[in-house]
This record gives C-alpha cells, sequence and structure tokens, in this order.
C-alpha cells in the first residue's frame, strides 16, 4: 500500500512529552492508517471506516 499521501496527525490528548502516543491518517479513500508516534517508519495498522468508528466508539471516554 502506497502510504505517500497520508496525512498523519497526533491526539489532541497526547502531550509533548515524548509519551506513548498514535497517529492517525484518515484521508486516504477507504482506509484508516495507525501508527506509533515514537516508530514512524515502523509498522502500520490499516482499519476499514466502519471497523474504526467501532473501535473509537468502544474505547472513547464515557461522561
Amino acid at each position: 500500500m502506497d502510504l505517500t499521501g497520508a496525512e498523519w496527525r497526533t491526539s489532541t490528548r497526547s502531550g509533548n512529552n515524548g509519551g506513548s502516543c498514535v497517529e492517525v491518517a484518515d484521508n486516504l479513500p477507504g482506509v484508516v492508517l495507525v501508527r506509533d508516534s515514537k516508530d514512524r517508519p515502523g509498522p502500520v495498522l490499516t482499519f476499514g471506516p466502519v471497523a474504526w468508528r467501532a473501535f473509537v466508539a468502544e474505547v472513547a471516554p464515557r461522561p
């Protein structure tokens, strides 16, 4: 998969202290990409949009 057009973003809840963070790219058609911000050239997880929404809904903080 060609990732050159991926626009990566880090969670707004991530600090600038070099902690454990993930980056997400959701600008490519039909796919959401996730990687470790400390290992950018490393492995990338690939989700379909429906699976990604289900994952985020499950892990999102509850009010």
